[in-house]
């Protein structure tokens, strides 16, 4: 198995556990509140990740580690839990994730900005074309025309895209030290500054953390598959493919969501969103094989 094709395979597994945090996020935060499902959503991630670290040994490589891998460690952790805290909030302020879902495809876009500016990443002229369909299936798949309060979806619109940038900056930052720093670290080390806002914000707002079985049970599942699996396969996808077609692959979730709104909600997919998806899947093969398909035309 080739390195690329690696990175590939943990883009897809990140994406399919990505797909359900929408979804059980959204019906976790109809009955709690969102300092509570903090609390909750990123306690059981440390579990999670901790516990892996326990069982890969990977906690020893943390002895190795430079003053300056630790402050990388810090910065990366404050932008994750900025545009985790933006995330959730356009999810709690908007009726309909698919509308989050909608404007979170323009975190692509931005990691693909900065990645050639910053990363000196090259994209040759049929892997540009597959970022611009794989984007544009995406908006089509996730557009919604239906009722949205303007007042929501402004500031649903400005949390998102904070969210983006803020991403963006920590992807940026973790493709150019992911060969010093293990993913599961990355990923734990989220996890950490994260639970730790959510106690202090627990603690300041005084939030009663007492809350349904069907509510913990969401979010114990979400809370898998979303800081703890999606996130894991997300860092490893940087060791091994660029940050700009990692981001780029990972933004077919909309395609992903749809479905599982399906299988949850029972609802239909319209034909521009089987449109959109199509689209999508041309812009991935474009993006993952541009460079073998240019080989065979040459």
């Amino acid at each position: 198995m080739t390195q690329t094709l690696k990175g590939y395979i943990f883009v897809i597994i990140s994406v399919l556990a990505m797909s359900n945090v929408y979804i059980f996020s959204k019906i976790a935060l109809k009955e709690v509140s969102i300092v509570a499902f903090g609390f909750y959503w990123f306690s059981f991630a440390f579990i999670f990740n901790f516990s892996f670290l326990i069982y890969s040994k990977k906690y020893k490589l943390f002895k190795n580690y430079a003053n300056k891998t630790y402050i990388t460690l810090m910065y990366i952790g404050l932008l994750e839990t900025l545009g985790t805290i933006m995330f959730f909030s356009a999810i709690k302020t908007m009726s309909n994730p698919s509308i989050v879902s909608f404007l979170g495809n323009l975190s692509p876009i931005l990691i693909t900005i900065f990645g050639v500016i910053i990363l000196k990443e090259k994209l040759i002229k049929i892997e540009i074309l597959g970022v611009i369909l794989t984007i544009t299936g995406a908006m089509i798949i996730s557009f919604n025309n239906g009722f949205e309060n303007a007042d929501n979806f402004l500031k649903g619109t400005i949390l998102i895209f904070l969210a983006n940038f803020f991403y963006a900056i920590s992807t940026i930052i973790s493709k150019k030290n992911i060969n010093e720093i293990d993913p599961i670290i990355l990923s734990l080390n989220r996890v950490v500054f994260l639970l730790v806002f959510s106690i202090i914000a627990l603690i300041i707002t005084n939030e009663s953390v007492n809350i349904s079985y069907n509510a913990l049970k969401y979010l114990a599942l979400g809370s898998f598959l979303g800081p703890f699996l999606s996130t894991f396969a997300g860092y490893y996808a940087l060791k091994f493919i660029e940050a700009s077609k990692a981001s780029v692959v990972g933004s077919s979730k909309s395609l992903f969501v749809l479905i599982t709104v399906y299988i949850y909600f029972g609802s239909i997919p319209q034909i521009y969103q089987l449109i959109g998806g199509a689209i999508i899947v041309l812009g991935v093969l474009f993006v993952s094989l541009g460079k073998l398909i240019s080989k065979g035309k040459k």
